[in-house]
């Protein structure tokens, strides 16, 4: 546990870093929070993709 309370924000970024990939993985890959977007984002991102 030492380890962590040194280290807390190494952890947070990394974290960020891995929601921020699974965000543009999910975009990308048309996941689920792609297909909650409205209609006019879905077709910029797909448009912004290709």
């Amino acid at each position: 546990m030492k380890w962590l309370t040194k280290n807390k924000a190494i952890l947070f970024v990394v974290m960020i870093i891995i929601i921020f990939v699974a965000g543009l993985l999910d975009i990308k890959y048309k996941g689920l929070f792609y297909q909650v977007l409205p209609d006019s984002i879905q077709s910029y991102l797909a448009n912004f993709f290709h």
